[in-house]
Parts: C-alpha cells; structure tokens; sequence
C-alpha cells in the first residue's frame, strides 16, 4: 500500500546558476549516467495542481498504469485551489501503488501561476533524488500514454539528457474545437516541421533524429536530476516556464531528444488555468485569428541564413579564433562582445550571446496569412538541400559516428 498523501509545507534547496562544464568534458560520460549503469533510477514525477478536481483522478491513474516501467512518486504542488482536488486525493490514495506528496500552498500575485507552481514541484521533487535518477513533469489535466516512463528512460537510455514529449489534444474536446483552428494548427505544424528538418540537414544531432517534433510542452518534460540541477530547473516565470527551461538545456549544451513516442493527452478547454496558456490562446483564436503564428515558427529563408550562420559559429567556437573575423563582419558586432561570445564553455552560452547582440541574427515572425507561402519556399529550400552534395557528406559524417 502506498504511504498516505501528505500535505505538506516543505523547505527546498535553492538552485544554482546554470552550472558550467567545459566542452572538452562531453566525450567522458555524466557522473549521473554512470551512476544508472550501478543502480536502477528513482523515477518521480512533478505536477502543479489547480482546482483539478475533475483531472486529477485520471491523471493519477494514468501514471500509476504505466507498461514496462513505473513512476516511484509524485509530487502534486496545490497551487490556490478552492475545489474539493485535495479531498479527491485523499480519496484516490489507497488505489495508487506510487508515493504521493501532495503539498498546498497559497500565493498572491503573479507567483499564483502555473509556472511559479511547476517550479517548486521540480524543486520539491529534487529534494528526494539523486543526480542520476530521472524526474518528469506534467499537468493535471493530462492523461499520460502507458509508455510514457519507459519510453522517456530509453531515450535517456540512448544517451540523452532530457527528453520532450508531444502534447495531443483530446479526441473529445478536439471535436469541439471550430475546424478552421484545426486547420491553422495544421499549417503552423506543417512549417515548423520543415523548418526542423533544414536544421536536422544542416545541422545534424545524433542524440536527437529525425524523426522528431518540435514541442516543449510543460505536459511532457523530463530529465535527470542532475541535468534539471545544472540547467537550474524551471524558470519561476508566470508562464513560458517550458520553452524558458529547454532554452536553459540549450544553453548548457544539454542532448535533448524530442521523441515522437513519448505523447500525453491533454484537455482542450477553454477556460483554463494558466494564464496565458493553451486555454487561452485557443478562446483567443476561437474569436479571432491571431496575426502572428507561433513565436518559433520564421521565414524559411531566415532559418536558412541562421542555420548557417550557426554553423558557422559552431566552428569558430570549437577552434577557440577560426572564422571569429568572419563571423564579426557578418554579425555586425564589436570584436570584443564576439571574442567573450566564444570564450563561453558551451556552445549554446556562445550562440545564445551572439543571438541576443546582433540584428543580423534576429528571427522575424511569420503571419498566419503568409503561412502558405512559407510552406511552399520551405519545401523548395528542402529540396535544394537533400539533393547538394554537402547535406550528403554531412549526413554520412553523422551515420559514421
């Protein structure tokens, strides 16, 4: 029988900066992937809670219902509530194999948000693990798939530091979503997707294949705990505290898969209890198409030069001078802020430095009404790219590895 859910009020450790790690150290593995070669990982999973007391159950079952793999515990963070969800939880306990800690607390402000809750779950949940053991997040109101833990740890497995999962909408509350939001969706989605595969082309990564997919959901996050330490967790931000984190992976050069197995189903409601969350943005759009499409999706030909001027900066970081001219003169940056740039341990510290810097990096947005324009100068730049000789020699250098 799992030990009784216990509404707590916890003192957590604080986190540090993002730790630096010198590039030379990659070819050595984590101390935290060797540590799993001894022992079998902890694996615990992290979840803001707001009155969810009509989710939570089938939350909580869909967790403790996991096939080839199990969850250790979960830590629920009640953020606000004002419905029955801690009673539900009470109620639920003696079905659940899993451990619960279910701990309640009342903020004021912005830091009564999603994101600021999801922080200290993570937190909460670090507390109990050691670096090599595995925690992941989700919502409430998501029902995760029965493989999702053994999925999760097998891309971890394969090498990865962190693992994305994918975020699918209900096949109930997707019914009840007006068709031309679907068919939005389907375009941004479509863009995106070959925007990811120019960069899968130009810049090939062994931890992350193709196929991928390209979301950063808060639904589906995972990561050894020693990887969430040294990308110092989740952002405390009201919300975005999902793409905020994976940009923190990204700056330490973390390998992150974006795995197509790994899938949650969530709600499609539109009353939601993110501010400035999915709910949102789909009542927004119910109304009124947004100008913009997703803050990630871009021209086809600026994601080109940009893929390219990453490549080049990839190289100019790795011989520590090479190309520094050249990347000062296309940038349109000082010297001085382009030799720090290259001085950062990780390339991802370096990029992200040089991306904030220069205008010539700066990504412009597409909108909605341009998308189908975009798609057709995506698929074209594809085609050039599959069939140039140096995509080819660049493939067969990545199968080589």
């Amino acid at each position: 029988m799992a030990p009784e859910a216990q509404f707590v009020r916890h003192k957590v450790s604080p986190l540090p900066e993002a730790a630096s790690r010198p590039h030379e150290a990659r070819a050595n593995p984590a101390p935290e992937r060797r540590a799993a070669a001894r022992s079998q990982p902890k694996v615990i999973v992290a979840i803001p809670v707001r009155n969810e007391a009509d989710t939570i159950a089938a939350c909580l079952h869909g967790l403790h219902d996991q096939l080839g793999a199990s969850v250790d515990r979960v830590v629920l963070l009640l953020n606000n509530c004002t419905d029955a969800t801690a009673d539900r939880i009470r109620e639920l306990r003696p079905r659940l194999r899993m451990g619960i800690d279910a701990v309640a607390r009342d903020f004021r402000g912005t830091r009564a948000s999603a994101g600021f809750a999801r922080n200290l779950a993570v937190r909460y949940a670090m507390d109990m693990l050691e670096p090599h053991d595995v925690l992941l997040t989700t919502d409430a109101d998501a029902v995760v798939d029965p493989n999702w833990i053994a999925a999760t740890l097998a891309a971890l497995h394969d090498g990865a530091d962190a693992v994305c999962g994918r975020a699918v909408i209900s096949q109930a509350d997707a019914s009840a979503i007006p068709a031309h939001l679907h068919e939005d969706n389907a375009r941004e989605t479509k863009l995106s997707t070959l925007l990811d595969e120019m960069a899968w082309l130009m810049e090939p990564d062994r931890y992350d294949p193709w196929p991928r997919h390209t979301e950063h959901s808060g639904a589906s996050l995972a990561a050894t705990v020693g990887t969430w330490r040294r990308a110092g967790g989740v952002p405390a931000v009201a919300c975005g505290e999902d793409r905020a984190f994976v940009a923190r992976l990204r700056q330490i050069d973390a390998r992150v898969r974006h795995a197509p197995e790994v899938r949650v189903t969530v709600s499609g409601r539109t009353l939601g209890r993110a501010a400035g969350g999915m709910a949102d943005t789909i009542r927004r759009r119910i109304i009124q198409q947004d100008e913009f499409a997703d803050s990630d999706i871009e021209p086809a030909a600026g994601r080109l030069r940009r893929l390219e001027l990453r490549r080049l900066t990839r190289a100019a970081w790795q011989t520590r001078g090479e190309h520094r001219d050249a990347l000062i003169d296309i940038l349109q940056l000082p010297p001085k802020l382009v030799r720090a740039a290259l001085a950062s341990p990780f390339y991802g510290q370096a990029w992200s430095s040089l991306e904030r810097a220069s205008p010539v990096l700066r990504p412009t947005r597409v909108r909605f009404a341009d998308l189908h324009h975009e798609i057709a100068r995506a698929e074209l730049i594809l085609e050039t790219i599959r069939d140039a000789p140096a995509a080819g020699k660049l493939l067969a250098e990545m199968a080589a590895v």
